[in-house]
C-alpha cells in the first residue's frame, strides 16, 4: 500500500469534493472490518484487491474493490471472510443512505422517504403518531445489520431494499425495512399494537421468519400486491379462455407466478357448434398464455413464469408431453411454460399391470374432470370407457405413456407430477382440487372466470412465508413465531390489492395461507444426520409436527378473536378432521416418532372457535430469501457447501450455515446414494402439511453404468413418492459433470462441488419462491 504513495493522486469523494488519496484510511477501514473475526487478515484483503489507483478514482469505486477483494477470499476453509465483506458493504450502505455512521430517527427517516424520495406509502404517517414513532425507534437494533453474511446483505441491496432501479439509489437500510414491514402489517392492531410490531420486527430481524419476495420488496410502498402466485382454471368456452388470459397478464404485471389448469379445453379436432367448426385443441391457447406470462417484467425483480396443469386422460396428452422439449418446431412446441401432469392410483395400477388407459375430451365427459381425485372418479372413468356414445376417445397403453412422461421429465427437468387422489384425500378442502401453482406446493379449489370482472369465479392466491428452523430455540419460540406469522399474513390479505374480483373473493373468503420451513438441511447437519439416515424422517416429523400444530393453534386463536373465515365450512377442519387423521399410513413403517403435541385439545379448540384460515401449511422453495438469511433452501439438501450465485453485479459466494462447525455432516444433493431417503423425509413432512411440498429429485449420472440413468429408476422414484403419500413432484435435477448425458442433456444440469446458479429467485424464474 505504501508504494502507492510514490505518486500523489486525488480521489473523488461521495460529496463530489476531492482529497488526497490516503492508504491509512483504507487500512483503518479494513482493520475495522476484520476486528474480532478470527482467521482473517486485512493485509491479505489489501493484497487481494490489487488496487490500481488513478487520478479521479471515486471513493465508492475504491470501497467496491475492497468489498470484492474480501468476498474473493470466501471459501469453505475461510468462510469468515463473508462477515468481513458484509461489514464493508454495510459501511458503504450506511454512508449512502444515512450520509454517515449514525442512523436518523425513524420518524425523520420515514418522512424523508415519503416527502422527498417519494418511495414509501404516505399513509404510514397517518397510522402512527410521533410518540409511537419515537417508541418504535427505540426498538430498532441497527447492529443486527451486521448479522447478515455478505451474500445476504448483497441480496438485500440488489433485490429487496427500496430503491430507484434506474439510478441504483437505495433509500433504506435493513433494520428500517424490517420495522416498516412490521408497522404496515400490524397497523390495524389497536390492542397491544406496538407490542405486536415489536414482536414482528424481532422475528424478522433475528431471521426467524422468512419473508416472501413480494412482501419483502413491496410492503411499506404504494405497490400493494404481495401474493407470490395465483391459480386459475379455464372452462371450455371462449369467454373463459380469453378471460383467463387477461387475468394471467394482470397477475404477471402484479408480480404473481402463474398456475393454470387448461385441462378442460377440449381436444384437437373436437366438434364445436354441432360440428360446424373443428376445435384447434389447447396448444394454440397455451401459446397465448405463454406470451401473456412473458410480456411483463415484474418490477425489475423477476420475470413472469407459469406452470400449466393437465389430467393424464386428456385426449391430447401425448402431444402435450413433448411441448417443452427441444425437438419439433415453434408451431408445435410451447417451451416457456412448465407442465404438471395429474395422475392417480387408477393410472399407476394400470401402469404396473401394463394395461391400457382411455383418453377423453372434456366436452363429452365433463364428469371425469369434475370428479378427478375424488373417490367417485374411478367408477365414472370405467363407465366412460364402456360408454359407446362417447366418440372422441382414444385408447393407449399406460406404460408407454408413462415412459414418455418420465423421459420428458428427465430431459427437460420441468415436467411435474400431481397426485390428484392424495391432494384431495390428505387435504383440507371438501371441494375437488385439480390444480397446483407454479412451484407445485399450493393446492386450491377454483372456479373459472368468464370476464376479468367476474364476481362468481375464484382465482387461488398464494399468501406465503416460512419458518427458519435453525433460528428457533425451543417450543415456546416456535409458538410465538407461528403466532406472528399467521397474524401478519392474515392482515396482509386485507391490506393488499387484487388484480381481479375472483382473486379477492378467494383470498378474503377462504384466507388460505401457505407457511413453510427453511434450513432443514442445516438442522440435519447440526444433528450429524444425513438425509438417508433412519433418524432423518423422525427428526423431520418432530419439527413439522411442531410447526403445523402451532400454526393451527394460532389460527384457532385468531378465529376466537375475529371469527373464522367465511368459507370455513368448506374445509375438513369444520368436520373435526386434522392432517394427522388423513396421511398415508404406509409411512408409519419408517416414521416411528410419536406425536408430542396435544392434538385432541387442539381439535376441541377448533371445534369451538373454527379457524381463521382454510389452509396453513405448504412447503415452498426458499431460494432467494434463503440467501438473505444464510439459510439452506427450504427442505432441500444443498448442492455444495459454497454456492456461487450469479447476480447482476457478478458472482456472489454464499456459504451454508455452520460450515466451520458441522460442514462435514451436510448432505449434498448429488452425493445422496438415491432419492429414497430424501423421499422418506418429504413423506414425514407431508404427514403434517395440509397443502403440498415442492419436492425435487436428484440424479448423478456418474453413479450409473455407462453414465446413463435408468428409466426404471426415474419411474421407481415417482411410484415411491406416490406410495408414501407425497402429493406433488417438482424439478428433476441432473448432474453429469460433462457435455455427455443420459437420454439427453437436461436444462438444469448442475455441478456437485462448486455450484454456480443464476440469480433467478428459483421457482421457474422466481415467481413463487420466497
Amino acid at each position: 500500500m505504501t508504494a502507492l504513495m510514490s505518486k500523489q493522486i486525488f480521489i473523488v469523494k461521495r460529496s463530489g469534493t476531492q482529497e488526497k488519496f490516503s492508504p491509512d484510511k483504507i487500512n483503518k477501514i479494513l482493520q475495522w472490518a476484520c476486528a474480532d473475526t478470527k482467521g482473517v487478515s486485512f493485509e491479505q484483503i489489501a493484497m487481494n484487491a490489487h488496487l490500481q489507483f488513478f487520478e479521479g478514482i471515486t471513493s465508492r469505486d475504491i470501497h467496491n474493490i475492497l468489498i470484492e477483494a474480501a468476498a474473493g477470499l470466501i471459501t469453505e476453509d475461510t468462510p469468515q471472510y463473508q462477515d468481513v465483506a458484509s461489514r464493508l458493504l454495510n459501511y458503504q450502505l450506511r454512508k449512502e443512505v444515512w450520509g454517515g455512521k449514525d442512523a436518523p430517527r425513524l420518524f425523520d427517516f420515514v418522512k424523508t422517504n415519503i416527502e422527498v424520495n417519494k418511495v414509501y406509502d404516505p399513509e404510514i404517517l397517518t397510522w402512527y403518531d410521533k410518540k409511537e414513532f419515537d417508541k418504535l425507534n427505540d426498538y430498532i437494533e441497527h447492529n443486527r445489520d451486521f448479522d447478515f453474511t455478505y451474500a445476504g446483505i448483497k441480496q438485500l441491496c440488489e433485490k429487496y431494499l427500496v430503491q430507484d432501479r434506474v439510478s441504483k439509489t437505495i433509500y433504506e437500510t435493513p433494520q428500517f425495512a424490517y420495522m416498516l414491514i412490521a408497522m404496515t402489517l400490524f397497523k390495524n392492531y389497536h390492542e397491544k399494537r406496538l407490542e405486536y410490531v415489536k414482536r414482528a420486527y424481532n422475528a424478522f430481524s433475528k431471521h426467524k421468519i422468512n419473508l416472501p419476495t413480494p412482501l419483502m420488496a413491496g410492503v411499506r410502498t404504494t405497490l400493494k400486491s404481495y401474493a407470490s402466485c395465483m391459480l386459475i382454471t379455464v372452462d371450455d368456452t371462449l369467454k373463459s379462455i380469453f378471460a383467463s388470459n387477461n387475468a394471467i397478464g394482470f397477475a404477471t404485471a402484479n408480480r404473481y407466478g402463474i398456475g393454470i389448469n387448461f385441462s378442460r379445453i377440449r381436444a384437437t379436432n373436437s366438434p364445436v357448434q354441432n360440428g360446424t367448426v373443428v376445435h384447434t385443441g389447447p396448444i394454440p391457447y397455451l401459446k397465448m398464455y405463454e406470451a401473456a406470462v412473458k410480456s411483463c417484467h415484474q418490477n425489475g425483480i423477476r420475470g413472469g413464469s407459469a406452470t400449466a396443469n393437465v389430467a393424464f386422460f386428456h385426449k391430447d396428452i401425448e402431444d402435450i408431453l413433448v411441448l417443452k422439449n427441444n425437438a419439433g418446431t415453434d408451431d408445435n412446441r410451447v417451451r416457456k411454460l412448465d407442465y404438471c401432469i395429474a395422475f392417480d392410483g387408477l393410472f399407476y395400477e394400470r401402469f404396473l399391470k401394463n394395461q391400457n388407459i382411455t383418453l377423453f375430451s372434456y366436452h363429452e365427459a365433463p364428469e371425469l374432470w369434475n370428479n378427478f381425485g375424488m373417490p367417485s372418479f374411478r367408477d365414472l372413468y370405467e363407465k366412460a370407457e364402456k360408454n359407446n356414445k362417447i366418440k372422441y376417445k382414444k385408447t393407449i397403453n399406460a406404460r408407454e405413456l408413462f415412459m414418455l412422461f418420465s423421459k420428458e421429465r428427465f430431459e427437460t427437468g420441468r415436467m411435474y407430477v400431481f397426485n390428484a387422489d392424495h391432494v384431495n384425500s390428505h387435504g383440507t378442502w371438501t371441494e375437488q382440487v385439480d390444480t397446483t401453482n407454479l412451484c407445485v406446493e399450493v393446492t386450491h379449489p377454483l372456479k373459472p372466470i368468464y370476464n376479468i370482472d367476474d364476481t362468481n369465479g375464484e382465482i387461488g392466491v398464494c399468501i406465503l412465508a416460512a419458518v427458519n428452523l435453525l433460528e428457533i430455540k425451543d417450543d415456546n419460540d416456535m409458538q410465538h413465531t407461528c403466532d406472528i406469522i399467521v397474524r401478519m399474513l392474515d392482515e396482509l390479505i386485507d391490506h393488499q390489492n387484487y388484480f381481479a374480483p375472483a382473486a379477492a373473493n378467494f383470498a378474503k373468503k377462504r384466507r388460505s395461507l401457505g407457511i413453510g420451513i427453511t434450513n432443514l438441511a442445516a438442522i440435519f447437519a447440526r444433528e450429524g444426520v444425513k438425509y438417508w439416515d433412519k433418524k432423518a424422517p423422525n427428526i423431520a416429523a418432530r419439527l413439522m409436527e411442531s410447526v403445523s400444530y402451532y400454526l393451527l393453534d394460532a389460527s384457532a386463536g385468531l378465529a376466537e378473536e375475529k371469527g373464522p373465515c367465511e368459507k370455513y365450512v368448506m374445509t375438513k377442519f369444520s368436520r373435526g378432521t386434522l392432517p394427522i387423521d388423513t396421511y398415508k399410513k404406509d409411512i408409519d413403517e419408517f416414521v416411528t416418532e410419536k406425536l408430542h403435541q396435544d392434538w385432541e385439545g387442539l381439535r376441541e379448540k377448533i371445534r369451538k372457535h373454527g379457524l381463521r384460515n382454510s389452509t396453513l401449511t405448504a412447503l415452498m422453495p426458499c431460494e432467494s430469501s434463503a440467501v438473505i438469511q444464510s439459510s439452506t433452501n427450504g427442505i432441500e439438501p444443498p448442492r455444495s457447501l459454497i454456492t456461487s450465485k450469479r447476480s447482476k453485479a457478478g458472482i456472489v459466494p454464499s456459504v451454508v450455515p455452520g460450515v466451520e462447525k458441522y460442514g462435514e455432516y451436510y448432505t449434498l444433493a448429488f452425493e445422496m446414494p438415491s432419492n429414497e431417503g430424501y423421499l422418506k423425509v418429504v413423506a414425514a413432512l407431508q404427514k403434517f402439511v395440509d397443502m403440498s411440498i415442492s419436492t425435487n429429485l436428484y440424479y448423478n449420472v456418474n453413479k450409473y453404468p455407462d453414465r446413463k440413468v435408468s428409466q426404471n429408476d426415474l419411474i421407481k422414484d415417482i411410484l415411491t413418492a406416490y406410495k408414501y403419500g407425497i402429493k406433488t413432484l417438482y424439478y428433476t435435477n441432473t448432474y453429469d459433470g460433462d457435455t455427455q448425458t443420459a437420454l439427453n442433456k437436461p436444462t438444469n444440469t448442475e455441478p456437485v462441488k462448486q455450484e454456480e446458479v443464476p440469480d433467478e429467485s428459483g421457482c421457474a424464474g422466481g415467481a413463487c419462491t420466497l
